[in-house]
């Protein structure tokens, strides 16, 4: 190895003694005991100064580390077999010391591999609609890393869906035009019928399918019958007693009682019952109800003392046996006494006490009155009845005395009750008389109002008034006025 270098331009130290002395051994040289001798020799020689290390000239291998395996030039004369093991490599790491006039080199990279960005993923949409939580920044870098699209649900977050559109926003912002907007296909579609809904289709496009409109709409008035019959359903406060009067005969008191009576019992269903209190041999038990007995009021007032200690059902079913039923079952008939005797046995007194009776079981109780305007039956009547009907006929001499007897109640204290009294006028014959009109006028000033019912053919022939069998015009005309009578104790 004299003469030799090392991968860094520094000369090879010459071996040291005992190596030479080995090799010379193993080539026959000298004996054992001059290889002792010598050695001691080198012992006790001094050290020679190490020589400054010089550069000498390159070998193709400068700044590099033999190769392992490299054979290197033996040093004193070995054979070219010499191989240096291993151990002698010079390691990479090997630095030359400051100082001598060369720089210290340090065996590093020249620059520091930064790592690569992570490249923007081409196939990324952008999101259909704002994200409310942006993607958070990564520090180290000015931008935010753009990860999976997916990575912000696998962290945990769910962004909230886009509210759903209206169904009919496209007719809210616009008639839907099949030119310009295509049709959307049903999840589940069904066949679809032209019709005024569904209109046929024009060739090319689909069916127009107009929207369903919810309009509001003010509520139709009430008509007038319908008010009518709401007024006699109402609740009365108590049993109410309605007089039908007029001095004069053949106005139409018999008729107006029975039809009064039917219109309202028509509507409430019970309790009504039409009394007739004519003293002079009435007419009502006749035209009104099935006569399933010959019972009269004289009957009734025989046995009256028996029947009004009685109370509720038991009263009802003593009194059924005195009182006679229309043909449809809407309202009861006392029947009068026929003969003119047993008038004068009705005093003030008894007639006070069948009305008690009767307010007992019905609800309203309409009265036939006499033409004697001065026997106590027909004053009791008067004192006893919450409504007043004056009944009269388009005829001069009827309304005169419908007029009269209006001036004697006055007189006699009952004025409140003339006042508040309601005109029915009753066409006896078809058409309209002249007459009519200032009838009307006139009574509109002496009581609280009038109400006109027209002729009807059913009622003409004086037999047996049955109410379903009247014209639909009368049935209404009946209605309105009996809710014109009621009215003030409807609540």
């Amino acid at each position: 190895m004299d003469g030799s270098e090392t991968g860094w331009g520094r000369q090879v130290e010459p071996a040291p003694r005992w190596r030479a002395l080995l090799d010379r051994a193993r080539l026959g040289g000298r004996g054992g005991e001059q290889t002792e001798a010598d050695r001691r020799a080198e012992e006790r020689r001094p050290p020679a100064a190490e020589p400054l290390p010089r550069r000498a000239a390159g070998t193709g291998w400068t700044g590099r580390a033999q190769p392992p395996g490299q054979p290197v030039e033996p040093a004193y004369g070995a054979e070219q077999s010499y191989r240096v093991e291993a151990t002698y490599r010079v390691e990479p790491a090997y630095r030359l010391e400051p100082g001598y006039g060369e720089p210290a080199y340090r065996a590093e990279p020249a620059y520091r591999a930064e790592p690569e960005p992570r490249a923007e993923p081409a196939w990324r949409a952008e999101p259909a609609y704002p994200q409310d939580h942006p993607e958070p920044e990564v520090r180290g870098r000015g931008t935010a890393a753009v990860d999976s699209r997916y990575a912000l649900l696998d962290n945990g977050y769910r962004p909230e869906p886009p509210p759903a559109e209206s169904r009919y926003a496209l007719l809210e912002r616009g008639r839907y035009r099949p030119d310009t907007h295509p049709a959307p296909e049903p999840a589940y579609p069904e066949p679809i019928v032209p019709g005024p809904a569904y209109p046929a289709a024009a060739e090319g496009y689909p069916a127009r399918v107009e929207p369903a409109r919810v309009e509001w709409r003010a509520p139709e008035p009430e008509s007038e019958l319908e008010r009518a019959a709401g007024v006699l359903r109402r609740e009365l406060g108590s049993p109410r007693v309605l007089a039908f009067a007029n001095p004069k005969g053949g106005v139409h008191k018999t008729t107006a009682t029975v039809l009064a009576a039917a219109t309202v019992g028509s509507v409430r269903g019970r309790g009504v019952l039409a009394w007739d209190d004519n003293e002079l041999r009435g007419t009502l038990g006749l035209r009104a109800g099935s006569a399933r007995h010959a019972r009269t009021i004289r009957h009734l007032v025989h046995d009256l003392a028996q029947i009004e200690i009685l109370e509720g059902n038991t009263l009802l079913e003593h009194l059924d046996d005195y009182l006679r039923h229309a043909s449809d079952g809407s309202y009861d008939v006392l029947a009068g006494e026929e003969s003119p005797r047993f008038a004068q046995r009705l005093d003030q007194f008894t007639v006070k006490r069948v009305l008690e009776l009767l307010r007992r079981t019905h609800d309203v109780v309409c009265v036939d009155t006499g033409n004697n305007v001065e026997s106590p039956n027909w004053r009791t009547v008067m004192q006893a009845a919450d409504q007043l009907v004056v009944t009269t006929v388009p005829r001069e001499d009827a309304a005169f005395s419908a007029d009269w007897m209006l001036d004697l109640l006055h007189e006699v204290g009952m004025g409140e009750l003339a006042d508040n009294a309601v005109t029915l006028i009753s066409c006896p014959t078809p058409g309209r008389s002249s007459l009519q009109d200032d009838l009307e006028r006139h009574f509109a000033t002496r009581t609280r109002a009038v109400a006109v019912v027209p002729y009807d053919p059913a009622l003409e022939t004086g037999s047996s008034i049955e109410y379903h069998q009247l014209q639909a015009e009368t049935r209404q005309a009946w209605l309105k006025a009996a809710a014109v009578m009621l009215e003030p104790f409807a609540h």
